[in-house]
């Protein structure tokens, strides 16, 4: 056992933003130490700054301006007398030169070695070090600026993976299934992981269709001791970025672990690795191969804390300040099972697009673990990842944990921003999920459910919620004759009206008092009685038809954002009189969200074909294709490269051919 002294640290300044510095913060004040927060302009107000005993402002709005910055954050090092840095996942986590600046300036890296770094950064010769440990390995190649595409591809074998050297994050990465994609998928890949990463090297990898995405958790301390903590399948994925993490992995037997375990620790041996690391492999049946090493904590670590009942961001602090982990392999278990699932603002519906903006509601379930660095005002900007909360259940059975988890992620409530909430509940309780069929193809091949679809009488009681909580509020504002009870009349009256959109779907409400203080309503001819058994400025206890219910309801404009037993839904209250109709744009294409203008790939008068490439956006760190809908003309450009755009600006005008 190595010879180390033990270097107390008294005050962390995490070098991140959002969820993961939040989950630095709770660890480290747990363990009486303060805490440094560094932000960009857009997160002033955000939660985490508040969070932090001491916050420092970058002065500036997208990454590269305030979290890549490197002279920046190592200011803000001095300016706050932090004697360790925490660099979370992500922005420079995995920067060896970030790590070498911090350890010059005396400070205590709270993550590996710069050599493991260094080593892991460059994915090729990670690849070339884990064949020499005698790790498995998938065929891969360089490809250079000159080099023949097509041959590339021809040796490694469709389908083909493009994939940024540098980074990860499904940054930088695409599938190709045949050359008539090859280039654009290469030129695509090289400017992702420029912009990303300062490094535009790819190379080609096999691509497995339907395998799994199985990592081992490995932890080493300076004394030379090293463990690994299990698995974790990540195999739920979009755009090559997990979105549903479990641990144990259903597919992996007890030969399987042992056996990716041991070439874990050869990998972290092979490294003189210490702190938290990720060795990632894709496995087939009961092979598998090596894909690289998060040389950093994972977004998906919770699963491990919960089925080893470690606190990994703890284990990370004791081995910077030198103590040994005190534990071996043989005392760590595997206790229950755990699932991870992601939010994201993103509109799974049109193909999980990114969607930036306010979030008016966020209240989290108590029953599940929520890691999450937003509130209800949280803006998600469009300049950095669009990951809203991470939702984590723990259970002594796998079933147990999904529907746990999907019921958790139900009972959420999450309003004012389009999100996939919806979705990873209909995945969680797919047939599919729960017999364990969980490969990387899993979106593709299963097609769970993008949006949530309500049923009539569920859209039956929100309507009658939603308008006994205005006829409540309506009394509460009155301010005469406030003794009578609420809708009494001295005469037969014509019935209240109402009507709210769902969709396409059109509720046509009508009601009038009883009475017994109960409510008779009509609905698109169906006759209901209700009976408000309580209701303040944010909820109500009603009883429909004998059956009793809660709703939290807020109105967002002629938006009412509802959350009932089934879950969130929103409806749109009409107006009683007809708005005149708005002009509408028409033979534009109109930018989705906001975002920067990359290329443009074609020119006024250009003759384009359904499906051709207009121009490429960046927004969310990541690229956005945008294509003809039709075979037509180009008559007008309205945009620059490099132009900032926001959300249905018009990027083309195009004249469609007549069919």
């Amino acid at each position: 056992m190595a010879d180390v002294a033990i270097k107390p640290i008294s005050r962390i300044l995490v070098a991140n933003r959002g969820e993961i510095a939040c989950r630095v913060f709770r660890t480290a004040q747990d363990m009486g130490i303060s805490t440094v927060a560094i932000y960009a302009d857009g997160d002033a107000d955000a939660s985490f700054v508040r969070d932090a005993d001491l916050a420092i402002a970058l002065h500036g709005t997208t990454s590269a301006q305030t979290y890549l910055d490197i002279d920046k954050v190592l200011a803000a090092c001095k300016a706050s007398n932090a004697d360790a840095v925490h660099p979370g996942y992500g922005f420079l986590s995995e920067n060896a030169q970030f790590a070498e600046a911090v350890q010059a300036m005396g400070l205590t890296w709270i993550g590996p070695p710069v050599g493991a770094i260094k080593q892991m950064g460059d994915k090729l010769a990670a690849k070339a070090l884990m064949t020499k440990a005698k790790v498995p390995t998938l065929p891969a190649q360089e490809v250079s600026d000159n080099a023949d595409l097509e041959q590339a591809a021809k040796e490694i074998g469709y389908p083909v993976l493009v994939k940024a050297s540098a980074g990860g994050g499904g940054r930088g990465m695409r599938i190709v299934e045949d050359p008539s994609g090859l280039e654009d998928a290469v030129a695509g890949a090289r400017r992702e992981a420029g912009a990303s990463f300062g490094d535009d090297t790819i190379f080609f990898e096999r691509w497995l269709t339907s395998s799994r995405h199985v990592e081992m958790q490995i932890m080493g301390d300076l004394h030379g001791n090293a463990v690994h903590m299990f698995e974790r399948e990540c195999s739920i994925q979009r755009r090559h970025q997990k979105i549903i993490e479990e641990a144990p992995s259903s597919a992996v037997s007890e030969d399987l672990r042992n056996r990716m375990g041991d070439a874990a620790l050869a990998a972290a041996n092979q490294l003189g690795y210490t702190s938290a690391g990720t060795v990632e492999f894709l496995v087939s049946g009961d092979e598998f191969w090596f894909l690289e090493v998060n040389t950093r904590l994972q977004v998906e670590h919770p699963v491990t804390e919960e089925i080893t009942g470690i606190d990994l961001v703890r284990e990370q602090i004791r081995i910077a300040e030198g103590e040994p982990l005190g534990y071996t392999q043989e005392d760590l278990a595997i206790n229950g099972h755990s699932i991870e699932a992601r939010v994201y603002a993103e509109n799974p519906a049109n193909n999980f697009l990114p969607s930036p903006g306010t979030i008016d509601v966020w209240e989290p379930s108590p029953r599940v673990r929520v890691d999450s660095g937003i509130e209800s005002g949280s803006e998600v900007s469009i300049y950095f990842d669009p990951l809203i909360a991470k939702v984590i259940s723990h259970a002594p059975t796998r079933r147990e944990a999904a529907a746990k988890l999907a019921r958790g992620l139900e009972t959420t409530q999450l309003h004012g921003i389009a999100n996939n909430r919806d979705f990873l509940v209909a995945v969680l309780r797919t047939s599919e999920f729960l017999a364990g069929d969980t490969t990387t193809d899993f979106i593709e091949r299963v097609n769970p459910p993008r949006t949530r679809e309500a049923s009539e009488g569920e859209l039956i009681d929100v309507a009658i919620a939603v308008s006994l909580f205005s006829q409540h509020q309506r009394r509460q504002d009155a301010r005469v004759l406030t003794y009578i009870q609420s809708g009494w009349r001295n005469s037969l009256m014509p019935p209240e009206r109402v009507r709210y959109t769902y969709g396409d779907a059109e509720l046509n409400v009508e009601y009038r008092s009883q009475r017994d203080s109960a409510f008779a309503f009509d609905i698109n001819g169906q006759s209901l009685n209700a009976v408000v058994k309580h209701a303040s400025d944010e909820d109500i206890d009603l009883a429909i038809d004998g059956r009793r219910m809660k709703f939290q309801l807020r109105s967002n404009g002629a938006v009412w954002q509802t959350h009932g037993p089934a879950g969130d839904l929103q409806i749109e209250e009409l107006p009683r009189f007809v708005v005149p109709d708005e002009a509408e744009l028409s033979g534009g294409l109109v930018a989705p969200m906001p975002g920067k203008v990359l290329a443009t790939a074609v020119a006024e008068g250009d003759t384009v074909e359904a499906g051709q490439l207009l121009v490429v956006l960046e927004a969310m760190k990541m690229e956005h294709r945008i294509v003809a809908p039709a075979a037509g003309t180009v008559t007008k450009i309205h945009i620059e490269v490099g132009e900032q755009v926001e959300k249905d600006v018009v990027l083309v005008d195009l004249d469609e051919a007549e069919t």
